[in-house]
């Protein structure tokens, strides 16, 4: 598989569907963004996916990193991220673990 190319334009909704589709399948995710709005859209949907995962067992975690592209001769920034699912029986999504997040 390529990448999951996400636009500022995307569905987080719809870009999560296909997350959770293809980790639940056994296939990698790799998304790609470029832009403040897309990478902000492709966040969303990962989130949006660990909500779908969820009741499955399955949580993910995302790998950023910069990728440089050349678009209509010109050189972007992009950025990559390589969505891995984690498997267990009992993972569950409680408001108590959203309480225990530091803020910088």
């Amino acid at each position: 598989m390529d990448f999951l190319k996400v636009s500022s334009k995307s569905s987080p909704a719809s870009v999560a569907g296909a997350i959770a589709g293809l980790i639940k399948d056994g296939n990698p995710v790799r998304i790609q963004s470029i832009g403040a709005g897309a990478v902000n859209q492709a966040i969303k949907a990962i989130a949006i996916a660990r909500g779908y995962l969820a009741p499955s067992g399955i949580d993910v975690a995302c790998v950023p990193s910069f990728v440089e592209l050349e678009i209509n001769g010109e050189t972007r920034t992009g950025i990559r991220f390589a969505v891995h699912p984690h498997y267990s029986d009992d993972f569950v999504e409680s408001e108590e673990s959203a309480d225990q997040v530091s803020y910088i």
